[in-house]
């Protein structure tokens, strides 16, 4: 597992600290290999920061501690833009921090881990704390797939394309065994050595608001929300291509939703383009422009 963000020159949103792992924590007498409990209890108190990776024998796992419960504004002027919308799925589902995102994120990684996808496993958890496998193996390390699609775009249109479906079928494969993730951005993407897909970040629920169907629904534009300004630059066309292809074995509802966020969002292309309005700014105005196009009936 990688839960870190892309050092790229994209400005992100960011949850933990650079792309690469933290250093292995090798001080101090640690608990024998495979006792994971104990592991757990001893570390999490000295532990500083929300998430850090370790090594417990020849075994690198993750240590998730229950930070602070997140502020409420945000989410609001989220609400707001929804309801101006009349979009539902666009409501934002609040992180709710603390043991409550501790717990959400246990029982998430369990119920996707017994559907077949891969997901760190829990390997221990106590109210304030979650130790988790890493999706690594073998000494190789997981590539997030912002990074892999910033690589792709700089190698060209045709290069990008090809990893930029990847993370479509990745998301294709949850909803076919009728699941859903939470934020399915590319930074939460991962390939394994094998590779795989794995996916990552847990910390809330869309499903307990929200009907399956805008769960998934949330899933493609949440996907597109972080990608879209690369797929802009490079080929919207072919890109429709695939955006349809995988949809092709989506719900009825799925689609019908997908339709209305496309009609709701079209005046969003209008936007101001200019980086002085931000980043976020420039992303939603690129997703407005491609739902415009690619549902244009």
């Amino acid at each position: 597992m990688n839960p870190r963000r892309s050092g790229s020159s994209r400005i992100q949103m960011r949850k933990g600290a650079a792309s690469a792992p933290a250093p292995l924590d090798a001080s101090g007498q640690e608990p024998a290999p495979g006792d994971y409990a104990a592991f757990l209890r001893a570390t999490l108190p000295r532990q500083p920061s929300n998430v850090v990776s370790h090594r417990l024998g020849s075994e690198r796992v993750w240590l998730k501690k229950a930070g602070a419960r997140h502020g409420k504004l945000r989410y609001h002027l989220m609400a707001a833009i929804a309801g101006l919308l009349r979009l539902d799925v666009l409501k934002p589902v609040p992180n709710p921090g603390g043991e409550a995102a501790i717990a959400i994120e246990a029982r998430r990684l369990r119920e996707l881990g017994a559907a077949g996808l891969r997901v760190p496993v829990v390997l221990a958890q106590q109210p304030d704390g979650l130790l988790i496998s890493d999706l690594g193996e073998s000494g190789r390390a997981t590539v997030v797939l912002q990074e892999r699609l910033d690589q792709a775009a700089a190698a060209g249109p045709a290069a990008l394309l090809t990893v930029w479906r990847e993370g479509l079928d990745a998301i294709a494969v949850v909803h076919a065994r009728g699941k859903y993730l939470s934020q399915a951005f590319d930074r939460n993407l991962v390939q394994c050595p094998d590779g795989v897909i794995g996916y990552i970040d847990f910390e809330d629920d869309p499903g307990e608001t929200l009907p399956l169907a805008e769960c998934q629904t949330r899933d493609w534009l949440s996907y597109l929300h972080s990608t879209a300004m690369l797929v802009r630059a490079a080929s919207p066309q072919a890109a429709e291509e695939h955006w349809h292809a995988v949809l092709a074995s989506a719900t009825p509802e799925v689609h019908d939703r997908l339709t209305t966020a496309a009609r709701r969002m079209r005046w969003l292309r209008h936007l101001p383009s200019g980086r002085r309005w931000g980043r976020d700014t420039q992303r939603v105005r690129a997703v407005a422009r491609l739902l415009a196009r690619w549902h244009a009936g």
